[in-house]
């Protein structure tokens, strides 16, 4: 049996273990959670290393690239020099074709009402993929990642304005703390405790959206109490993720992972089973090989309609 584990540094509120049959073989797949503490990936990364056949790093990506140019995170860069012997991807060389797939397939495919709609994709700067499918598709976008990196109301509209700031943003904000940026262990579970009296931030933009797009944990964190009609494609969620989404009136749900043991695992986790799978050195892995498993493993979007 091969064994892929997923260290992310995520709440541990949401480990989950699942055991799947891939082309004959059975595969033990992890997620462990270190609650945003760094030195603990770490310790788990090199107590695991060579004993596992792959390690998929969550809740932190490696490098932005989806821009031009890799911008690689002083924090993910020593978590992931802890691997000496095991293959370790945190899900970026695949985020971007299998998220601009899950569009397209969600929308011409499973027929879902998205092509020419409102969508806000609440940070695209790491999703470059699932910007990209909505704009073919003709959307009109809201772009949120300035609101939700400086908390201020500056909605992007195109890709091309992203393409134009990356440059200038992308080198400082890589060698900040990450939790700085994104929540990370408990936080992420602190975002879903707003008190009743503090007034949810950038609601115009969820509201006028028929599309809420992007990373869970951003959309979560102002996510308003009745989003009825709304679609909502992101990534990786819990059961209970899936039954408040639905709660709050969500038309449909597309996750851009396929759905194991009922969890949408990170793409970090599905790439590094795609590496265990193929069995190269993740150097010498090539974009064919990783397509070519894709479409041999027939991958495709979750989608739950409520």
């Amino acid at each position: 049996m091969k064994h892929v584990v997923s260290v992310s540094i995520g709440s541990s509120d949401r480990n989950h273990s699942a055991t799947v049959n891939l082309l004959g073989e059975d595969i033990l797949v992890e997620r462990i959670g270190t609650d945003g503490d760094m030195n603990k990936a770490v310790e788990l990364i090199s107590e695991l290393d060579g004993k596992v056949d792959a390690f998929g790093m969550g809740g932190i990506d490696l490098y932005m690239a989806g821009v031009g140019k890799r911008y690689v995170f002083r924090d993910a860069k020593r978590i992931s020099q802890a691997a000496k012997k095991t293959p370790l991807v945190d899900g970026t060389i695949l985020k971007s074709s299998l998220e601009y797939n899950a569009v397209k397939y969600a929308a011409e495919v499973e027929k879902l009402p998205m092509a020419g709609k409102n969508v806000f994709v609440v940070c695209v700067i790491d999703r470059i993929g699932m910007g990209r499918a909505f704009e073919e598709l003709g959307c009109n976008m809201v772009y949120g990642d300035l609101m939700f990196s400086t908390g201020m109301h500056i909605p992007l509209y195109s890709l091309n304005s992203i393409y134009k700031l990356a440059p200038i943003f992308m080198p400082i904000m890589t060698q900040l703390p990450f939790s700085w940026l994104y929540p990370t262990g408990k936080e992420q579970n602190a975002s879903r405790k707003r008190p009743k009296d503090k007034k949810p931030k950038f609601q115009k933009y969820y509201n006028d959206a028929h599309v809420i797009a992007g990373d869970f944990h951003y959309i979560y964190k102002y996510l308003p109490e009745d989003i009825s009609g709304k679609i909502v494609v992101t990534n990786t969620v819990t059961s209970k993720d899936v039954d408040e989404l639905g709660r709050r009136g969500a038309s449909a749900l597309v996750t851009t992972t396929p759905e194991i043991n009922g969890r949408s695992f990170g793409v970090n986790v599905i790439e590094a089973i795609l590496v265990a799978l193929i069995g190269k050195p993740v150097e010498d892995i090539s974009d064919e090989d990783f397509t070519a498993m894709v479409q041999c493993l027939e991958i495709k979007p979750r989608i739950v309609r409520y």
